[in-house]
């Protein structure tokens, strides 16, 4: 199957980065997945295929979580966009899913609602304004997905 979760050799996504003495975990939460994960095995719940296939079944919107590097796309469409341009072609991070929302690039040209996942995108002033920025500046843009990249 093809899509967001096989990242290995997929273009667009960027190399896999090491990192020096990078960690068992990043986060607690990662180590009880990891728990839960054990337990539902030895027990006979699943298997790790059947695992990795449910993952295969998710929506990018829920397989994309809070945290997770972007870039915005360097688009200059015709016509109406919520991308605003001092943002585009600029690393973000994500900050929250707000669900799933009309996306406004195709309700305003007629092409109907065409729904999808609309996030808050958290930039560093210096990404935007360089070092002309003030110190620990941020700014939050709500960005639908098809304005973002994955991260490198």
């Amino acid at each position: 199957m093809d899509g967001i979760h096989d990242l290995g050799g997929m273009q667009g996504f960027g190399p896999v980065e090491r990192e020096a003495n990078e960690p068992v975990f990043h986060a607690p939460w990662e180590a009880e997945v990891l728990a839960i994960m054990r337990a539902g095995g030895s027990r006979g719940l699943y298997n790790i295929d059947e695992f990795r296939h449910g993952i295969e079944r998710m929506d990018p919107a829920h397989y994309l979580q809070a945290g997770d590097a972007v870039v915005t796309r360097n688009v200059h469409p015709h016509g109406h966009t919520r991308l605003p341009r001092y943002v585009r072609g600029k690393r973000g991070v994500i900050h929250r899913l707000h669900g799933i929302h009309v996306y406004p690039d195709t309700n305003a040209h007629g092409q109907g609602e065409q729904p999808q996942p609309l996030y808050s995108v958290r930039f560093e002033g210096r990404e935007l304004w360089g070092e002309s920025a003030e110190p620990n500046e941020q700014v939050h843009v709500d960005c639908w997905e098809s304005y973002l990249l994955p991260g490198r």
